[in-house]
């Protein structure tokens, strides 16, 4: 089994981070590279859409308000993996100061060999880490409440 992560502090409150990823159907708000989201099975499953017309589904597995995590279950995807499960998360920074997000996940690899599959989702995540904190970066003070 291969596994990815990204971590990144971004100047904002772990509450104000969560409240704008902390949805499931959430990552349209935050991450370019989806479009959009169709919540399905009564919020357990969403489907989205890339810019390019790709569609992921996947299944939420566990949804945790109080420590500020979900994780979720690739069902379908353009991806070479298989067995994908990933988990977001918004702890507070080790010094205090903001919001540290965590993004990782684990899957089998498909056609492709483990390093390759690790290196396309550490993009991903890391890639869509840097997107969130640019969004907090433009929202000015307000952000860090």
């Amino acid at each position: 089994m291969a596994r990815a992560s990204a971590t990144l502090t971004i100047t904002a409150s772990p509450e104000c981070v969560w409240q704008l990823i902390g949805g499931f159907n959430a990552l349209p708000d935050w991450l370019p590279y989806i479009s959009s989201s169709e919540l399905c099975e009564g919020g357990r499953v969403r489907r989205l859409a890339t810019p390019s017309g790709d569609v992921i589904v996947e299944r939420l597995l566990a949804f945790d308000e109080a420590n500020r995590s979900y994780s979720y279950a690739i069902l379908e995807a353009p991806f070479p993996v298989t067995g994908y499960r990933s988990t977001l998360q918004v702890r507070p920074a080790d010094d205090g100061q903001g919001a540290c997000v965590d993004w990782s996940g684990e899957f089998t690899p498909a056609g492709v060999g483990d390093a390759e599959a690790e290196r396309l989702f550490e993009g991903i995540y890391r890639d869509g880490l840097h997107a969130l904190a640019a969004a907090f970066a433009d929202s000015g003070p307000s952000a860090a409440s």
